[in-house]
């Protein structure tokens, strides 16, 4: 990917988590809000498992493989869209940090 192209997915993943994400939360009265916890379970899932365990360095949008934030931003997309559970993958997020979610650690 270029540089140009890169800083584009950048923006992207910056506007989804900062400004979008958190906006629909209040919207649809999401237990979550804030945009570093949309970071992680996006990110969480992307990597499948604890991004930091695959991702070296901070910031994480910054050090990621193209293909994770890429993945991570279509999940953000689909919370937006309905499709996928905000919910759901925050408990496997947390379970991945063995705070007490109730899906296993892979």
């Amino acid at each position: 990917m270029t540089e140009i192209a890169r800083s584009v997915i950048e923006q992207q993943w910056l506007e989804l988590t900062h400004i979008r994400l958190p906006k629909r939360a209040i919207e649809a009265r999401w237990s979550l809000r804030l945009d570093h916890c949309f970071q992680r379970i996006l990110l969480d899932d992307a990597c499948g498992g604890c991004w930091y365990d695959h991702i070296v360095g901070r910031p994480a949008y910054g050090k990621a493989p193209d293909a994770v934030l890429a993945r991570a931003i279509a999940t953000g997309e689909a919370l937006l869209a309905g499709t996928a559970d905000v919910n759901a993958l925050n408990a496997q997020s947390l379970a991945w940090r063995g705070k007490g979610g109730k899906l296993a650690r892979s």
